[in-house]
Order: structure tokens, then C-alpha cells, then sequence
């Protein structure tokens, strides 16, 4: 087996992954250590790039290598040495990868930033060929190849992933069935009326949007390929793609072979080490130990990846701190329809639940639009937007100082994010909420 080591006597940090967790881990330290010596090794691609960005580039809004936000000069300008690979083990006493079987590379710290993969249940025809995620490099590269052949596709499960993948296909001109088991479009996420509000959108595209329906088997042709879906109806579809899009999990099934504490994901603690001592984890792959009766916290979103990774990078330096994640955020397009979110917004499951907050929302006639605000005991503690854009830094300023509803209905024009000239609607809102018009 082929032995590498890198050249002097610094500390070597290995990051395994380079997506924003990685990247960021590698930086950070970077920034606070002029001496240590950084490996990044991934297989999946030779440079870090912004894995929302997919969609645009298969829909030719961008080319791939704009979604790289680092140039190739940045790393070697930075140190930061890029070792193309896949790992396939790790002995963790000896301190050493072993990557694409052949080789091993010595480490005296070592990041796990692994990242998630596509959910499968074991549905029948799964691993046939022509049916794939929307996650990878490689994954984008396989419907590149495959699309002139699709006529029709079929997407499995809801999501953010799962309306951006019919979104790449449908403006290419395929036909799209959708197969979700929820009643509405991600209610498991979205209240209620926003999830009716994303399911309109998804119809009014002209895509078969089937509710309350699951997959029974993937059917395949003589020669290995997807060639129709089955569903829970009964109902039997010609395909010839299948995206599987059922939300994702810790990218860690190798992982879990060797001698370390794994849940979901890597177990670690507030600091982000795992029960190895110099092994730390973050991103999509670490599963955060919360206190007892908590549910462990796995944050599968960008910008905590990016979080996650700086404060890895603090302490692999030597400051112990833990990981504070503050006021949750997301956004998204469900087509042409923005959403955004910030703080506490219950699901309309969750707010059915004992216990759950207040909340009061407004609604533009055209139900393209909304405004909903989340309360306990009168003080905003969350936003939920659909169709209009509020200032990130004003909603975290305003969720963090506790601020009573009034307040916020009374100032929400500084809240305001949308293109100049574009229709505002702050006094229906105040109106419909309660607040001084």
C-alpha cells in the first residue's frame, strides 16, 4: 500500500469533504494558524462549489464552474492542499486515511464534513439505472446525459429537492408526475396554508402533483433501465427517470464501521468533537447531542455548514468554544413563488400540538402572497414569507430583542426587501394583523 505524507513538522488537519462545512473548517483555520498544514481530500469533485446552484446549471443559467466561489489560486495562494479521492477508511488510533483502497495519508487532526445522500426505503427497482438523486456532481452529469432520452419523468417525495428537480425537468419539456405521501406540498415543514399556497403553484406549472400517494415499485426494461413507476393508487406510469427526492440523511454508512459513536449521524458535542479524541464532525453529517429529553439536532442547510465549520476550526486552534446556531433560517423558490423563514415556525402538524405558539398571518387575495407571524406571549419569535422578502439581519434583530407584535406591525417597512418599484402591501398587512393602519 502506498504510503503519502506531507512535507515538515506542523500539525496536519485532514478534512474529509469539501462542501461549505469542510471549506469553511479549512479556512477558518487558515485565518487563525499560518503554520498548519491542511488536506482537503474528496472524490467527488476537484474544487469546492455551491451545491444549490445545480439547478441553475443544468437550466443553463450558469455554467459549472461559476458555482465555484473560490478559484483555483485561492487554495494554493491559502496553503490549503486539494487531494482528489475517495476515503474508504480510517484507522483512528494509528491516525491515518486510507483512500481508494490503495493509499493512506496521515493525519494528527481530523474533520468528518461528509455531508448527506438521498433517503431510500427499499423500494423494488431502486438501484436500476436511469433512476438517481439530485445531490452530486455525478448526479448532475447523468441527467445532462440522459435528457434528450426522458419524455417523462417521475419524482419521488417533496421537498426543496424535489421541486427543484421538476422545475430542471420541466423546463426542458418533460413531462413530471410527482409522487408525495403528505396531503399537501411539505406540510411536514410548511403551516398549513403556505403548503396549499406551494401546491397551486406546483399544479398551476402543469405538473402531475399526486397527494397522499407513495411508490410501490420501479419497473425496469430488458436492459436494467427505470421504465415506469407504481404507485400506491395502483396506477402504473411510464418513465424513463426516476429521482428519488425523499429527503436525505447522514452520508456516514462507512463510517459507522469503525469505533465511533454514531446515531443518525456522527455523534458530538456542543464543541462539535466526536467520542474520538482529534476527531471532529460538521455539517449534514454531524448529529449535535443535545440535553436529556431533546431531540439530537442534525442541520442539513447551508449556512450552518458554514457555521459548523468555523467553530470546528476554533477549537482544532485551540479556543474551546461551542456551537451557538442562533435564529434559524431558510429560503427557497418553489418556481416563481420565494419563501423565507426565520426563527420558530411550527408545521401545521405542529400547530395542532399541545403547547404550540400563536400565530397570525396575512393573506394577498391572490394567495400568491402572505405574511405570517409566530408568537408566545405577545413577542415575535418567527417570520414566514411566501411571494414577498423581508431584510435578514432586521428579522434576527427583531426575533433576538423580543419584540411585541405592535412593535414589529408598526416598523415593518424596515423590514422591507423587495426589488425598488415593487407593489409593498404594509397597510393591508397591519390591517389584516391587528396592527395601527
Amino acid at each position: 500500500m502506498e504510503v503519502w505524507s506531507l512535507i515538515g513538522g506542523q500539525m496536519h488537519i485532514a478534512i474529509v469533504g469539501n462542501g461549505i462545512a469542510g471549506i469553511s473548517t479549512a479556512r477558518h483555520v487558515r485565518k487563525r494558524s499560518p503554520t498548519a498544514r491542511i488536506t482537503i481530500i474528496s472524490g467527488e469533485s476537484d474544487y469546492h462549489w455551491s451545491r444549490p446552484a445545480l439547478m441553475y446549471v443544468f437550466m443553463g443559467h450558469m455554467r459549472f464552474k461559476d458555482t465555484q466561489p473560490y478559484p483555483p489560486e485561492f487554495f494554493r495562494k491559502n496553503r490549503i492542499h486539494l487531494l482528489k479521492g475517495w476515503v474508504t477508511d480510517v484507522a483512528l488510533q494509528e491516525k491515518t486515511l486510507v483512500i481508494d483502497g490503495a493509499r493512506t495519508l496521515a493525519y494528527d487532526k481530523l474533520v468528518f464534513a461528509l455531508g448527506s445522500k438521498p433517503n431510500r426505503f427499499g423500494w423494488p427497482g431502486q438501484d436500476l439505472a436511469r433512476v438517481h438523486g439530485m445531490y452530486s456532481v455525478q448526479d448532475l452529469a447523468s441527467l445532462h446525459q440522459l435528457s434528450p432520452s426522458i419524455h417523462r419523468g417521475a419524482i419521488v417525495g417533496g421537498g426543496l429537492i424535489g421541486v427543484e428537480l421538476a422545475e430542471m425537468l420541466h423546463t426542458r419539456g418533460k413531462h413530471v408526475t410527482m409522487l408525495v405521501r403528505e396531503s399537501r406540498y411539505w406540510d411536514n415543514v410548511l403551516p398549513a396554508e403556505e403548503a396549499d399556497m406551494v401546491t397551486r403553484v406546483i399544479r398551476r406549472e402543469g405538473i402531475d402533483l399526486r397527494l397522499e400517494t407513495e411508490l410501490t415499485e420501479i419497473e425496469g426494461n430488458e436492459h436494467g433501465e427505470a421504465c415506469a413507476v407504481v404507485d400506491s393508487a395502483g396506477d402504473r406510469v411510464p418513465v424513463e427517470f426516476v429521482g428519488l427526492t425523499a429527503g436525505v440523511r447522514p452520508n456516514i454508512d462507512w463510517v459507522k464501521n469503525l469505533d465511533l459513536e454514531t446515531g443518525r449521524g456522527i455523534l458530538v458535542d456542543q464543541t462539535l468533537a466526536t467520542s474520538v479524541p482529534d476527531v471532529y464532525a460538521c455539517g449534514d453529517c454531524a448529529e449535535i447531542q443535545t440535553p436529556e429529553g431533546e431531540r439530537n439536532l442534525i442541520q442539513a442547510v447551508w449556512y450552518t455548514g458554514r457555521m459548523q465549520g468555523e467553530t470546528v476550526a476554533r477549537n482544532l486552534c485551540g479556543e474551546q468554544v461551542d456551537y451557538e446556531p442562533g435564529i434559524w433560517f431558510n429560503s427557497a423558490k418553489f418556481f416563481d413563488l420565494e419563501y423565507q423563514v426565520y426563527g420558530t415556525v411550527p408545521s401545521a402538524r405542529g400547530f395542532r400540538e399541545s403547547g404550540a405558539p400563536e400565530t397570525s398571518m396575512w393573506l394577498h387575495p391572490d394567495k400568491l402572497r402572505s405574511v405570517r407571524l409566530v408568537h408566545r406571549n405577545g413577542k415575535v419569535i418567527g417570520f414566514n414569507l411566501m411571494g414577498i422578502r423581508f431584510r435578514h439581519e432586521v428579522c434576527e434583530k427583531w426575533i433576538a430583542e423580543e419584540r411585541s407584535v405592535d412593535w414589529v406591525l408598526k416598523r415593518l417597512k424596515k423590514a422591507h426587501f423587495d426589488p425598488e418599484l415593487y407593489r409593498t402591501f404594509y397597510r393591508e398587512i397591519r390591517q389584516s394583523l391587528g396592527g395601527a393602519s
